[in-house]
């Protein structure tokens, strides 16, 4: 047996066996005395206790007897004596689970002797009728057959399937299993099956996972809700109600107030405040603030604490493999997390994730790029873990949408002449001649992708026009500083870029940007952004039951319109804005009331 497996079912015994999952009869002292050996951890003289008496019993009894020493001696990786001690059973003189736990020991047995036939015929029971004591066993063995009979994508679903009944160690360890299995499918055979499950299928997020450690990713599938949340309806005395509004009583906000990112931490929370005082209703939470200090186990001290002070729901935290950390816990209270994790964890139920991700960005300017005709692209991005995350995501998007790239560079942030870079991408969408008179135009379909800072794109824009190539350009918000001077970006004219609506126009229920902007210093620049994604944290709680449970609605966000995915992942639709004499306006049609349909 492979060593990964032996650990695996010995992180399940507790929860396989006679400690906590099996269902063990009151038949005296003796018996009660072999399961007190199985709890010290001495199996083997409890297997030979459980022995003794078989032989001395006679009937229902000798048959429970042989049944429990046959499990005991399995967990303690004795098949051999398993099968021997239970190879006179009685079957019809079992009761309640034993029968089916009979059966997973024989199933066991037989995978480990190599006989995948009979293991897989034992193994064929209906889910329901499977007790909730032994549902992990059985969906732990026929991930193991599957794998072992070659399906490793079978094997992996069956897992994915389990998690939900998993907690601490076995659940990471389970979450290894995953991976693991995954990975003996080469890229095009994962991504065509993540195309044959449906949405919600929880194998989903581990092929994501599966392929973001290759370097690869799946194209994203947005959620396309028609309805918003907050619509007042009549309630049963005839008064109006907001559709979905459920009052949050106490709210707990865990955010880095110290370090490397305590800036990024206070725009959020100026943000979250900001919505907080503009809320102008009678069920406006109380709310108490956390440090999440430097590390993971800094922001789950906070969020215990938060919990034992009466929180009712967390925002927070920030970091990334704080987030992974959080979500690995078994969470008494729910969480609306302020950014995604790089592990794969999804959200606990009740609780949802919410971040600004360059993925998403990079996926919705390919989706603008098709929908205006571009077909043909060149990708020129920074050379930064963000960019490239965009890169990834737009060149998976536009080729899922009949997209072709053409060609792809990278910008050092050191570099200013990036005529190396725009070559090796964008040669080939070089302006054509006039069909229609003299001079010359840029190529039908054709257009640039871009994902960098302001500085560098006002040192790509005026490069690609002496290459020859006037291709429209479209970019994720990083090119956007924020700072209105027309002087300084009229260099990133013609840019269509997608960012948070809020810089662009009124949100309802939104403080007013330059209101805003005049009296916080947080809501300027690069940091109005994550200022609108604190106001919109605040925004989301009251909404969170409503959008988990009904993925047809939205919510009018500051930092785009928000809906939640099946795994509770929020997703932003944003508004697109283009560069014009210096300044950035929204872009024709991108502030449709309706951005999903």
């Amino acid at each position: 047996m492979p060593p990964r497996i032996l650990v695996f079912l010995l992180a399940l015994a507790g929860a396989a066996c006679s400690t906590t999952g099996v269902q063990t009869r009151d038949d005296g002292a003796e018996a009660v005395q072999a399961e007190q050996l199985v709890r010290e951890g001495n199996l083997q003289a409890a297997a030979q206790e459980y022995l003794n008496l078989a032989d001395r019993s006679r009937g229902s009894a000798t048959a429970y007897y042989q049944l429990r020493a046959g499990e005991i001696l399995r967990e303690n990786g004795d098949y051999s004596g398993a099968a021997r001690a239970i190879k006179d059973i009685k079957r019809k003189r079992l009761s309640g689970d034993e029968p089916l736990r009979l059966d997973l020991l024989e199933a066991e047995i037989a995978l480990q002797e190599g006989d995948l036939q009979r293991a897989s015929a034992l193994m064929v029971v209906d889910e329901a009728s499977v007790p909730p004591n032994l549902r992990v066993r059985v969906l732990e063995l026929r991930a193991r057959i599957a794998e072992a009979s070659g399906d490793p994508f079978a094997s992996a679903r069956i897992r994915a399937t389990l998690e939900s009944d998993l907690v601490g160690p076995d659940r990471d360890t389970n979450r290894i299993q995953i991976i693991e299995t995954l990975a003996a499918l080469d890229s095009a055979t994962l991504k065509g099956r993540a195309g044959s499950l449906r949405p919600g299928d929880p194998l989903l997020p581990w092929i994501e996972q599966a392929l973001k450690l290759r370097g690869q990713v799946l194209p994203r599938e947005l959620p396309r809700p028609q309805r918003p949340v907050g619509t007042l309806i009549p309630d049963n005395d005839n008064s109006l109600q907001r559709e979905g509004f459920n009052a949050v009583r106490q709210v707990a906000v865990i955010l880095p107030l110290t370090g490397q990112v305590a800036g990024v931490a206070q725009s959020i929370l100026d943000g979250f405040f900001a919505a907080y005082y503009s809320d102008d209703g009678a069920e406006r939470p109380t709310v108490r603030t956390y440090d999440a200090g430097k590390t993971p186990q800094d922001a789950l001290a906070a969020y215990e604490q938060a919990v034992a002070d009466g929180a009712g729901f967390v925002v927070g935290p920030l970091l990334r493999e704080a987030v992974g950390e959080l979500f690995r816990q078994p969470l008494p209270v729910r969480v609306l997390a302020l950014n995604h994790p790089d592990t794969g964890e999804i959200p606990p139920k009740g609780s949802a994730e919410f971040g600004l991700l360059p993925d998403a960005e990079g996926a919705q300017a390919a989706a603008r790029m098709i929908s205006l005709g571009v077909d043909r692209a060149a990708v020129i991005v920074a050379e930064t873990d963000w960019a490239e995350r965009a890169a990834l995501a737009f060149r998976a998007q536009f080729e899922s949408l009949g997209g072709q790239v053409v060609g792809e560079s990278r910008v050092r942030e050191s570099e200013f002449n990036y005529q190396a870079p725009i070559r090796n991408a964008a040669e080939s969408l070089g302006d054509v001649a006039n069909p229609e008179g003299a001079g010359r135009i840029s190529q039908p379909g054709a257009g640039i992708f871009i994902s960098m800072r302001p500085q560098q794109a006002r040192l790509l824009m005026p490069q690609l026009k002496l290459a020859g190539i006037n291709a429209p350009v479209y970019a994720t918000s990083h090119v956007n500083s924020g700072e209105t001077s027309p002087s300084l970006n009229r260099d990133l004219d013609g840019i269509e870029f997608c960012d948070a609506t809020w810089l662009f126009s009124p949100v309802p229920g939104r403080p007013d940007r330059n209101e805003m902007a005049h009296y916080l210093g947080s809501a300027n620049g690069l940091g109005a952004r994550l200022f609108a994604f604190g106001m919109d944290a605040y925004a989301l709680l009251p909404y969170m039951n409503w959008l988990l449970a009904n993925p047809d609605t939205y919510l009018d966000g500051a930092s785009g319109q928000l809906a939640v995915d099946s795994f509770g992942r929020i997703h932003r639709v944003l508004t697109w804005a283009r560069f014009s004499d210096g300044m950035a306006r929204p872009a024709q049609g991108a502030l449709s009331p309706l951005p999903f349909q």
